[in-house]
């Protein structure tokens, strides 16, 4: 399971410790172990791909994240199997996570795309992707 296309993310959150409760899990049911930690920062990695998160600084916190401004709109990731895909969206629920598109789900992205999207504490959507048949 890897993050699709990317190498390495760097994400400045806020606050820290919400962004660490809600992605320790997800990141370690992808397969992911915590790779760094520091006072204002973690990272996870996944083979060659790992993910960084760090405080952002209070001057910077006026303007909250939205995907549909200029940025990141949201991070994919591949998982092993649909029943991986189902299980996450279990979870999620039971997390009281929203599912995103739920009219559609697990085909929001398209036929024979089989995912979950969801967004984070800081509204980041995430996509989960089982591999095409």
């Amino acid at each position: 399971m890897s993050i699709i296309d990317q190498k390495q993310q760097s994400l400045r959150k806020e606050p820290l410790k919400k962004t660490i409760e809600f992605w320790e899990w997800l990141l370690t049911e992808l397969g992911y172990k915590k790779f760094q930690e520091w006072e204002l920062g973690v990272s996870w990695k996944y083979d060659e791909t790992y993910l960084v998160f760090v405080q952002a600084e209070e001057r910077f916190l006026d303007i909250p994240f939205h995907r549909c401004r200029v940025g990141l709109n949201h991070l994919a990731f591949q998982t092993t199997s649909k029943e991986h895909v189902d299980l996450l969206t279990s979870t999620l629920k039971d997390k009281g996570i929203r599912v995103l598109y739920e009219n559609k789900h697990p085909y929001a992205g398209g036929e024979g795309h089989y995912a979950v999207y969801f967004e984070d504490p800081d509204r980041i959507k995430v996509e989960v992707v089982a591999p095409i048949d």
